[in-house]
């Protein structure tokens, strides 16, 4: 009787030193905010990649790439609603594990934070009203431009003008250059292609100024993390989730390099 209670023990003492590695595995290396789950940052402004549903929660093409993310981990998911053009900084100094809210990576921002691999691409879009003579970026010299804070997009306007007007979100640039406010807006293309299409807003899109890469935001001081992220995208490319993802919300699969 005692050596099969030692027995016991022994398998019982086993199973806990299991569980210790696999804890430390799933959510010690990774310092996450929260033990057991991922939290991740959103505008939920910037729609149909993010945005507020009546219940207050966030849906979108980001959300969901997020709580797949989270899924492969093994976590749980948190969601944090956050200015966009705050998100970099609230990662840096760690008030969440990563943001996965459509930031293009550029020079500046890897100097706050790494980067996952793309987990889709996209690409700034001049938009005017129907009317505009406007086509390229040289035809707005001078004129009024609306951007979002914090965006990439700033830049290409003041190439052309001193006269930039910032918005709280793209969304929100767009539905003003709809009601006659400004020459034109610089975004996403995505983003003005679906303000045409579901939002139903009189604009149009004229030429393409880039492509970018738009991947997840992890602090510089959680590789484990970044790493983790990594190989969850590739499984989510491999496994057809992100094309699905994509369909789901563009009809058409933005996760893969354009040619």
């Amino acid at each position: 009787m005692v050596a099969g209670l030692l027995g016991l023990a022994a398998c019982g003492s086993s199973d806990s030193s299991q569980e210790s590695e696999q804890g430390e595995t799933n959510d010690s290396k990774y310092n996450l905010v929260t033990e057991g789950t991922f939290t991740f940052a959103a505008s939920g402004e910037f729609k149909p990649f993010s945005w507020v549903k009546t219940s207050g929660e966030m849906t979108g093409y980001d959300i969901d790439v997020g709580n797949a993310i989270a899924k492969e981990l093994g976590l749980e998911t948190a969601q944090e609603k956050y200015k966009f053009s705050a998100i970099v900084e609230g990662v840096k100094t760690g008030k969440f594990d990563a943001a996965v809210a459509s930031h293009t990576i550029t020079d500046k921002r890897k100097e706050s934070v790494d980067f996952s691999i793309p987990y889709y691409y996209s690409g700034a879009q001049i938009f005017t009203r129907p009317e505009s003579d406007v086509e390229k970026l040289e035809d707005l010299n001078g004129k009024e431009i609306g951007v979002s804070k914090g965006s990439t997009y700033a830049k290409y306007a003041e190439e052309v003008t001193e006269n930039v007007k910032v918005y709280s979100s793209d969304v929100v640039a767009l539905q003003a250059l709809a009601k006659g406010k400004h020459d034109a807006v610089i975004t996403d293309f995505l983003t003005g292609k679906e303000a045409i299409g579901t939002g139903g807003l009189e604009i149009k899109g004229k030429s393409m100024i880039d492509r970018s890469e738009q991947a997840v935001a992890v602090s510089k001081d959680n590789p484990e993390l970044l790493k983790a992220v990594n190989e969850a995208l590739e499984t989510l490319r491999n496994n057809g989730t992100l094309t699905e993802i994509s369909k789901k919300y563009f009809g058409e699969d933005i996760s893969v390099r354009p040619e």
